[in-house]
Parts: structure tokens; C-alpha cells; sequence
């Protein structure tokens, strides 16, 4: 069975208004540089991507959800039609909970733990409920970090895995999207291993799922039988 064929002009997105959007690329706002792109939102059912999620450099957690309305088609860069004020209160793109611990850390019961090992990490019995006596008496808690996306859409992040149907082909590199209507068209992929790597675009209808993991209707052959495409890094 022969696998899908790429257009490697349309994969390239240089033509037809398809556009590349790549995970890791340098977000603007109106007044300035407000982060990266960590990961994008897609509709798997529509194949279309519905938002990105930006991240300021170096504060990692802050996230924010971004609804494509924002972003600036007409730009050559990710631009989001908002100042950096307006781009901080947009939804949070994940959320923490510090559910309770087993009351031991690293091999250390109740009552053993008195001082972080480094200095600025929450000081003298930093989570750790402190007893009369000065010695902790309570569990440590566990901080549990979580996507938060609309229901029933995937996040994909770069270095994800790709699946053909005989094994792992490659990672994501990001998608090229159709600028009319936002849908999915090819999945930029790096594929091969150390030495013999390359980009290539995988066609989204040869994609039976898409989730953390993007399996293929084709073979580890078929995939490295697709032309070599440029990706805009």
C-alpha cells in the first residue's frame, strides 16, 4: 500500500495560505516580546487548531491560553493583537494543586526533616507541618501541575512522538495550518535519529489519532520515502 503524497511547496507553507506555526516560536504583543509558543490546543475531531499557549521566557508555569482571534494573520512572526497587560489576563493555561504527601521524603519519615538541603527553597521546615517541639509532625505535600485546556481538545508539544505503524518514526516540530480556516493540514515532523535526520510534513488525514501521541496510517518507509521539506525555525 502506498502512503499519502506531500505537496512539498504546500508543506513549506510559503504558498496557498498555509502558514507554519512552530513550538518554541518567539511570541510579540503590541508593546513587546511576551513569550514562546509551549504548545498548541487542537480540535482533534476538526483537525483545526483552536488556540496557542504562550509562555513567558524564564517564568515558566505562567502560561496563558490564547485564542487565534488574537493572533495577527497578516505577520510574518507570531504577533498577538493585545499589549503584554492584555496578554497576562488571559486564562491560565494550567493550574497547581498541592495534594497531601505520604508523609516521608527522600526516605526521610515525619518528624526527620528540619531544613531544606539549599538555602531559598522555603526555609526551616519548608512544607513540613512544624510540631511544638520545633520537629515536623505533618506529610509533605506533592504539587501536581496540569493542563487546562478547553473540553474535549488535545495540547501537543514539541518533541512528541509520532507513531507509524510499524514503531516510532520521529517529534513533533510543530503544523502547518490553513490561514481561512485554521484547520490542520500537516503535522512538521523531525524525523530519523542522530545522523540521519531530516524534516519532512506528514499529511493530517494519515493521522488516526491525535493526542499526546500522533499515530500514522504509515509505514517507518513511507515516511522517510516523503521529500524533505524546509522548516521555518
Amino acid at each position: 500500500m502506498t502512503g499519502p503524497t506531500v505537496d512539498a511547496t504546500a508543506a513549506a507553507a510559503s504558498t496557498s495560505g498555509l502558514e507554519q506555526v512552530l513550538i518554541g516560536a518567539e511570541v510579540t504583543c503590541s508593546d513587546g516580546a511576551c513569550g514562546e509558543v509551549s504548545r498548541v490546543v487542537v480540535d482533534p475531531v476538526a483537525r483545526a487548531l483552536t488556540h496557542l499557549v504562550v509562555e513567558p521566557k524564564h517564568r515558566r508555569g505562567l502560561g496563558r491560553l490564547v485564542p487565534l482571534g488574537l493572533v495577527d494573520d497578516q505577520a510574518g512572526d507570531i504577533t498577538l493583537r493585545c499589549s503584554i497587560a492584555d496578554f497576562e489576563k488571559l486564562d491560565a493555561a494550567e493550574e497547581t494543586e498541592f495534594l497531601p504527601g505520604t508523609g516521608s521524603y527522600l526516605g526521610y519519615g515525619p518528624g526527620q526533616s528540619l531544613v531544606w538541603p539549599y538555602y531559598g527553597l522555603g526555609g526551616v521546615g519548608a512544607g513540613v507541618g512544624m510540631g511544638g517541639d520545633g520537629f515536623g509532625t505533618g506529610n509533605m505535600t506533592e504539587a501536581v501541575t496540569r493542563d487546562v485546556i478547553p473540553s474535549g481538545e488535545v495540547a501537543i508539544r514539541r518533541g512528541e512522538q509520532v507513531h507509524a505503524t510499524d514503531g516510532d518514526i520521529g517529534r513533533v516540530e510543530g503544523l502547518v495550518i490553513d490561514r481561512r480556516d485554521h484547520r490542520v493540514t500537516h503535522v512538521l515532523l523531525q524525523e530519523g535519529h542522530l545522523w540521519g535526520r531530516k524534516d519532512v510534513a506528514i499529511p493530517i488525514s494519515a493521522a488516526t489519532r491525535v493526542d499526546k501521541v500522533i499515530q500514522l496510517n504509515m509505514t517507518k518507509q513511507e515516511v522517510q520515502d516523503l521529500a524533505e521539506v524546509e522548516i521555518e525555525r
